[in-house]
């Protein structure tokens, strides 16, 4: 996997103490942590997605100074955190047994989308519905480009993948999802009545028109 790229103006104040630079990573990526982590795989049921982003963010803001990037590879980073926060969770929750319910995703798929198939969110529960159909790997990936827009080194960053690995892998999704949704495409409209054979008798003189 490849390293960070040198830090960019905006990572170098923050970690410099500007709290107005830090103000404004927040402000860049909070709102898609939380889609994220509500559309993920790598979510728990039992917890929500604002504890678990709360509790990335503080380890983000403790460990900055070992960061060293631009701001989009911090976006990788801080959903690095947030997934082991979310997999620390689920193994307490499981070793506690205080989770009763299964976090398996509902059947079905019910999610927008536009005329070529790519994705479009319609709702957290409906986009989680959709990428319950995938491997856990592809879902991620999806879940990270596709649904959030990161890019594809920082999904690489985020998921412990190579880049190659997270292009193969969103690849491989995005055609099994295509192929879910054409199996749900309604039935076309029926088109304009087919042109009258050559040779064909013409209709009766009452449904045609005349020149008056």
């Amino acid at each position: 996997m490849k390293s960070f790229r040198e830090d960019d103006d905006l990572i170098t104040r923050a970690r410099a103490g500007d709290e107005a630079a830090w103000a404004q990573i927040y402000r860049d990526h909070a709102g898609r942590l939380i889609v994220w982590l509500r559309t993920s795989p790598s979510g728990d049921a039992a917890a929500a997605p604002e504890d678990i982003a709360a509790d990335a963010w503080l380890t983000a803001a403790q460990n900055l100074g070992k960061f060293s990037g631009t701001s989009d590879d911090f976006a990788g980073w801080l959903f690095s955190i947030a997934r082991n926060v979310a997999s620390n969770r689920r193994r307490t929750n499981a070793r506690r047994a205080t989770s009763p319910h299964d976090t398996a995703l509902p059947g079905g798929v019910d999610w927008g989308t536009t005329a070529d198939g790519s994705l479009v969110i319609s709702g957290n529960d409906a986009t989680r519905r959709l990428l319950g159909h995938l491997s856990k790997r592809e879902a991620e990936v999806i879940a990270c480009i596709d649904v959030v827009g990161l890019d594809a080194t920082a999904t690489s960053h985020a998921l412990g993948m190579s880049v190659t690995a997270v292009r193969v892998a969103r690849h491989r999704g995005l055609k099994r999802l295509r192929s879910i949704l054409s199996a749900q495409e309604p039935d076309s409209e029926p088109g304009p009545p087919p042109e009258p054979e050559v040779g064909a008798p013409a209709p009766p003189a009452e449904s045609r028109k005349t020149d008056v």
